[in-house]
């Protein structure tokens, strides 16, 4: 049986039900970007680092998974998955919302060169506001 982009995205998308960071850091390729709304472009090993430092588990409902119908001239492939996210925050909060994950991979790979992260953000500020922010730095000022 071979293996196919589609297969890594389900495996992804795996290893995303399970709070597993080092398997997914596995399905990209050794510089593999992700572009995420709250954080930016990052290295996929960091973004999955910081991830699991705001998460204590999720839940995936896969709706439905898209590959492409017209592939780049450069033989690139992309594979979209359309879920549900479950999301438990390290404070314990709940939050659920659906997006879509676009995965680009190089011609005749099975590893992940790049994922575009696609989802309405403002009801997530609004609810938990910006969890990768570093702790805010507190200072005091002597009174005279």
């Amino acid at each position: 049986m071979s293996h196919s982009p589609i297969d890594t995205v389900r495996t992804y998308l795996a290893h995303l039900h399970a709070s597993h960071t080092d398997g997914l850091i596995a399905c990209f390729e050794d510089d593999g970007m992700v572009h995420s709304p709250f954080l930016g472009t990052m290295r996929a090993s960091d973004f999955f680092k910081k991830l699991a430092q705001a998460s204590s588990g999720s839940v995936i409902t896969v709706l439905d998974l898209f590959a492409s119908a017209q592939p780049e001239s450069g033989g690139a492939v992309r594979v979209a998955a359309y879920f549900r996210y479950d999301w438990t925050l390290n404070d314990g909060r709940e939050v659920t919302f659906t997006c879509v994950d676009v995965f680009t991979f190089d011609a005749g790979s099975t590893r992940i060169r790049d994922m575009n992260i696609v989802y309405d953000t403002h009801p997530l500020r609004e609810e938990v506001g910006d969890k990768y922010a570093p702790d805010p730095i507190v200072t005091t000022t002597p009174r005279p």
